[in-house]
């Protein structure tokens, strides 16, 4: 599993996880990535910021994002995606 950097934590944290199974509570927790301002803001902090995301489109959008550590999924199913392939299309 890929992994991101948890703002200036100096922890690493995977780039999916399932709702409920990281401690969050330290970061900032966005349900989209659509307030650019508060993702720039919390990344020059070095706040880490979490999205959630639904499905395999918000995902994507959300792991497009530097500023974002980690994106947190309701379901198991979307930890399997093949990130590559949403972002490359298939080989």
């Amino acid at each position: 599993m890929r992994e991101r950097w948890y703002g200036r934590t100096g922890r690493r944290v995977p780039e999916l996880a399932l709702e409920g199974s990281l401690d969050v509570a330290d970061a900032l927790v966005l349900d989209d990535v659509s307030d650019l301002p508060a993702l720039r803001a919390a990344h020059e902090r070095g706040t880490p910021v979490v999205v959630r995301a639904d499905s395999a489109e918000r995902v994507q959008a959300a792991l497009a994002r530097p500023e974002v550590a980690t994106v947190l999924v309701p379901r198991a199913e979307l930890l399997a995606l093949d990130l590559t392939e949403l972002t490359y299309g298939p080989s």
